[in-house]
C-alpha cells in the first residue's frame, strides 16, 4: 500500500480474536455464527463496508446418515461420505465426482429419518441470508466458478461493491486486495487440523494466516474472528497471534523429535490396485523386498513405516496402500529397483 507521498504504508496486522464454540453451544447458541460473529457482521453491514466468511469445506453438508440405523452415504468408487449440494438437491463425490440425487429414503433400512449433518459453504451463504436478509451475497468456490472467467466476474463484483459478504473456500485466502473489508469470519477454523498428516499443521496456520490478512487492508482497519472447536491448539494460538517465527520454532521441534523432513528424507511408495485382497498382498511382498534390500545394502539407519492402507484408502474404484521410508537419503536405495505398479515420490507434498 503507498500513502498519499508515494511511499510504502505498511498497515498493522489485524487483531485476531478467538471464539470458543463450545461455550457457545453452552450458552444456547445453535447458530453457526458466533455472537460476537453475528454482532461484528451487524456493524460492519451498518457502516456500508464488507466483510469476508471463510470455510475451507464444500457443499452444504458434509455427509448424511440415517439416524434410525446409522448408515452414512458413502461414494461407490471411493468409500468418502459424500457431500450434500442443495443448489441441485444432489449428494457429491469431491475426490472422482460422482453424483447421485439425495434419496427421500435411507437405502438400507428404507427410514424417513435421513439428515444432512456439518457445515460447507452453501449452508454458510443461506444462514447468512437468513440472518442478514438485507445482506448482498457472493460464493466463491469451485462449484460457483466452474465456467471460465468466473473467478474474474466474482472478484469484480465484490471490488465493486456489488455484494456485502463474500463467503468462500481456499480461493479467496491470497492475493485479494480489498479495501472495504473491515471483518473477516472464519466459521471454522478446525477444519482440516485432524488430518494424520505430518504437513497438516504447517497447512492450517499458513491458510489461517493468508485468510486474516485479508481484512485491514485500508486505513478503515479491520479484525478477524476465528471460531474454533480448539482454541488451546497451538496452530490457532499462533495463528491468533501472527506469530510465524513461533510458529515455524515450534513446528520445526515437533518435526525434529519424530524424525520428518527437514530433519530426514521421505520416501513414499504407493500402489493402487483394483483387487482389494491382491493389493494387499503386493504390499505385503514389496514390504519384504524393501527390508531385504535395506539388509543387503547396509541402510540401518532407514525406517520402513507400513505396510498401509492411505487415509483415503479407496479413490475412484482403486485401493490404494502405501510404504514410507524415513532415513538420511531412501531415494538411494529405491535407485534401479524394479518397483513395478508402486509410484514413488521423495518428501511428498501429502501423506494423505
Amino acid at each position: 500500500d503507498l500513502n498519499s507521498e508515494g511511499e510504502a504504508a505498511f498497515l498493522p496486522l489485524p487483531p485476531v480474536q478467538v471464539v470458543d464454540m463450545r461455550q457457545e453451544l453452552k450458552a444456547g447458541n445453535r447458530s453457526i455464527f458466533s455472537r460476537s460473529l453475528h454482532d461484528s457482521l451487524t456493524r460492519v453491514l451498518e457502516a456500508g463496508q464488507q466483510a469476508i466468511l471463510f470455510l475451507n469445506r464444500r457443499g452444504s453438508s458434509t455427509y448424511v446418515f440415517c439416524r434410525e440405523c446409522g448408515t452414512v452415504l458413502r461414494c461407490p468408487r471411493c468409500d468418502l461420505p459424500l457431500t450434500y449440494h442443495s443448489d441441485s438437491n444432489d449428494l457429491q463425490c469431491h475426490t472422482c465426482n460422482y453424483h447421485r440425487q439425495m434419496p427421500s429414503r435411507c437405502p438400507t433400512c428404507h427410514s424417513a429419518s435421513i439428515r444432512q449433518f456439518g457445515t460447507g459453504t452453501e449452508r454458510v451463504e443461506s444462514e447468512t441470508q437468513k440472518e442478514f436478509p438485507s445482506a448482498r451475497t457472493l460464493r466463491w468456490d469451485a462449484e460457483t466458478t466452474r465456467q471460465k472467467g468466473s473467478h474474474e466476474i466474482l472478484l469484480s463484483h465484490f471490488s465493486r461493491h456489488q455484494a456485502d459478504i463474500l463467503i468462500g473456500t481456499q480461493m479467496l485466502a491470497k492475493g485479494l486486495d480489498l479495501p472495504l473489508v473491515t471483518l473477516v469470519g472464519v466459521v471454522l477454523a478446525d477444519v482440516g487440523l485432524s488430518l494424520p498428516d505430518y504437513r497438516t499443521p504447517e497447512r492450517t496456520f499458513q491458510l489461517l494466516t493468508q485468510v486474516a490478512g485479508r481484512a485491514g487492508r485500508s486505513p478503515l482497519g479491520g479484525r478477524v474472528i476465528l471460531q474454533t472447536y480448539q482454541p488451546e491448539h497451538y496452530v490457532i494460538q499462533y495463528a491468533a497471534r501472527h506469530d510465524y517465527h513461533g510458529f515455524l520454532e515450534r513446528e520445526l521441534e515437533a518435526r525434529r523429535k519424530i524424525g520428518y523432513p527437514p530433519f530426514s528424507r521421505l520416501a513414499r511408495l504407493e500402489l493402487r490396485q483394483r483387487d482389494p485382497s491382491a493389493a494387499e498382498q503386493e504390499a505385503r511382498l514389496m514390504a519384504g523386498r524393501l527390508r531385504q534390500w535395506m539388509e543387503q545394502d547396509g541402510f540401518t539407519s532407514t525406517e520402513l513405516i507400513g505396510p498401509a492402507p492411505c487415509f483415503f484408502a479407496r479413490q475412484n474404484g482403486l485401493y490404494r496402500w502405501q510404504i514410507l521410508l524415513r532415513g538420511p537419503d531412501p531415494a538411494r536405495l529405491l535407485r534401479g529397483r524394479n518397483l513395478g505398479e508402486w509410484r514413488v515420490a521423495i518428501d511428498p507434498a501429502s501423506l494423505l
